[in-house]
C-alpha cells in the first residue's frame, strides 16, 4: 500500500509561482512512475507531469512545457518525495492537483494504482 499525501496548494495570482509536493509513505517509490494530473470543474482528469522514481526519466503535457518542472529527491535510492515547480502560472492552471503512483510508465489516469486526496490550486488573473 502506498500513501500519497499533495500539499503546497493556494491562490495566486498570474505570473506567480507555486511548487506543489507528493510525499509517500508506505513503500519506496524508486520502481515507479509518480505523476501529477489536475481536474478542472466539468473536465476530465489530465496527465500534466510524470517522473520515474529511479531513472528521473520525465515527461510533461505541452501546455505546462517550460513553465513546470517535476523532479524527486532520490538519496540511496529512496524515493519518498516528490515535488512540482509551478512558474509563469496562468487561470487556465486553476484545478485540483492530485498526485499519483504506478509501476508502469502509463499515462491513463486509470491506470494509475496509488492516489493522494489533491490540493486545490487556483490563479486569478
Amino acid at each position: 500500500q502506498v500513501d500519497l499525501a499533495e500539499s503546497g496548494g493556494g491562490l495566486v495570482q498570474a505570473g506567480d509561482s507555486l511548487r506543489l509536493t507528493c510525499a509517500a509513505s508506505g513503500r519506496n517509490l524508486y520502481l515507479y512512475t509518480i505523476a501529477w494530473f489536475r481536474q478542472a470543474p466539468g473536465l476530465e482528469r489530465e496527465l500534466v507531469a510524470r517522473i520515474h522514481g529511479g531513472a528521473g526519466t520525465t515527461s510533461y503535457t505541452d501546455s505546462v512545457k517550460g513553465r513546470f518542472t517535476i523532479s524527486r529527491d532520490n538519496a540511496n535510492n529512496t524515493v519518498n518525495t516528490v515535488y512540482l515547480q509551478m512558474n509563469s502560472l496562468k487561470p487556465e492552471d486553476t484545478a485540483v492537483y492530485f498526485c499519483a503512483a504506478d509501476l508502469a510508465w502509463v499515462t491513463n489516469a486509470r491506470s494509475y494504482d496509488y492516489w493522494g486526496q489533491g490540493t486545490q490550486v487556483t490563479v486569478s488573473p
